[in-house]
Order: structure tokens, then sequence, then C-alpha cells
């Protein structure tokens, strides 16, 4: 996945800023709204799949808000997405916030996206932001879930978690819905019967804004505290050696590392030192 434009980009307001016709026009040509039955195929489709393949295991399953939630996932790997449609209920609907891209209607992934209507994208550069968080709002208000990966980017890492952006912090402030910290940890390196976990975090309340407190500082209180729950919540799962060849291949088959390549794993923080 793409990193995703910085906050300063995104609207504190869905009606902060008018959206023009062709902006609207384009974001239905490229994310048009799909029957839920659709996002019920793929579903299933990417539930065989990802079972024959590694499987996975849900914990803290009873701690998913029944309403409308913004879901900030960790980021290792392209499949990430994949465990989160299948492992969180199928109800509330799912939606990605993303990808960036400048055509959906190009590439085997984006077809698919685009068939199933999982995604809420944009333009590099930002540009058809304001329609891409107008529709978010619009999902959230009809109570579906947003997942989003708070990173930006993937990282290098079972326990590592990057900064986050603001984004998420942003939506929740906006729409006034929790923020659901979810860990994904088992992606580093896939491998053939290789169990991938996905542990879900406390809900996070946005606070309401009071007084004259920038709403700059609110979003960055409450990205810090998404990014604290999601260290908690990966710190206890161990690197797992490099797999075979075809592993390899496979985990590395659509990743897009800013580096250029897979950067080395950091060494693990002590649990007693600071977190980086």
């Amino acid at each position: 996945m793409s990193r995703r434009p910085s906050v300063e980009q995104m609207p504190e307001r869905a009606d902060s800023a008018p959206i023009s016709a062709s902006r609207a026009d384009r974001l239905e040509i490229q994310a048009p709204a799909r029957p839920y039955r659709r996002f019920r195929l793929i579903r299933i489709a990417l539930g065989v799949i990802t079972r024959a393949y590694s499987g996975f295991r849900l914990e803290g399953a009873e701690l998913l808000p029944s309403g409308p939630s913004i879901v900030c996932f960790s980021h290792q790997n392209w499949v990430d997405p994949f465990f989160v449609v299948v492992a969180l209920p199928a109800r509330p609907r799912t939606y990605f916030f993303g990808p960036e891209q400048e055509d959906m209607t190009r590439g085997l992934r984006n077809r698919l996206m685009r068939w199933g209507g999982v995604a809420v994208p944009y333009q590099p550069g930002g540009r058809g932001l304001v329609a891409a968080t107008r529709r978010v709002d619009e999902l959230l208000a009809q109570g579906d879930r947003i997942a989003i990966a708070g990173e930006g980017r993937i990282h290098a890492g079972e326990a590592v978690i990057l900064p986050l952006l603001e984004g998420p912090a942003y939506m929740a402030l906006r729409s006034g819905v929790p923020i659901v910290p979810l860990a994904i940890n088992g992606t580093s390196w896939l491998a053939l019967r290789r169990r991938v976990r996905l542990r879900v975090g406390r809900p996070i309340q946005p606070s309401p804004i009071r007084g004259d407190r920038p709403m700059s500082e609110v979003a960055s209180a409450l990205t810090a505290q998404v990014r604290d729950a999601l260290l908690e919540l990966v710190g206890d799962f161990p690197d797992p050696p490099r797999s075979h060849w075809i592993g390899r291949r496979l985990t590395e088959l659509f990743n897009d590392w800013p580096e250029g390549s897979r950067p080395p794993v950091p060494p693990r923080r002590d649990s007693a030192g600071p977190r980086s």
C-alpha cells in the first residue's frame, strides 16, 4: 500500500470545501457503490484462500463495536487487508480508506477492489481526497466500518509500529466514532501453515474538543494513544525465520518498500525502555 497523504492535506470537516462535480463523478467511476452480496462473495473467496494457505486466529473479537468504527491496523505485508476482511465480522461492512491509485480500473488488485466495492480510493498527491473523505463520513453515518493502515506504508518487524499518520484521528474526531487498534502479526514472512494472528485492542473513543483547544493538538494526542495501544498488542510476537523461496516470492509479490527493498528489522526495544 502506498503512503497516505499527511494530515495537513485532509480537510478538518467533510463540508469544509465544496466538491466539484468532476471530482465527485470521478470517485463514482473509480469506486462505484456495490451491493452487499459482492462484499460477501469476496469475503468468502478470501476466506478459502487464506485458510488454505496459512490460517489465522482473531483475538479480542468481543471488543469490536457493533456499530460504526475506524479500525487502525498495523501493516507488514500486501496481504494484510485480506486477513482484515476475512477475520472481522461481516457486519458492519468493512471498507478500506485507500488505496492511492491513479486508475482503479487497471491492475488485477484494483479491479478486484473496485468490483467488490471495498475501497474508498483517491489519487496520488492527495487529489480527490476531499471527495474520498466525504464518502468515508457517509459510510460511517450509515453504520459501516472503515479500515485504514495508520502507518501509511508497510514495515519490517513483528514488534514494530511506525509513527502513525493523523488521518484516522481526524476521521474519528469528525464523526465521533471510536478507533479500534488492530494488530496483525505473522505476515512478515508468509509460509504454508504459518498462522497469522489478529489481535483487537480496546476501542478508543475520541474526547470532544473543549474550549479553544486546537483540533490538531487533540488529533496528535489521540494518534499517540492509538500507537501506544498497537505497540502493546504486537510486543510479544516473535520475528519468524525467512520462509522458503515460494513463501519469500509470495511475501514480496506486491510489497512496495519506500526504501526500494526490505529494510533490516530494528532491534527489539527493552520492555522497560522507551518506545521507538
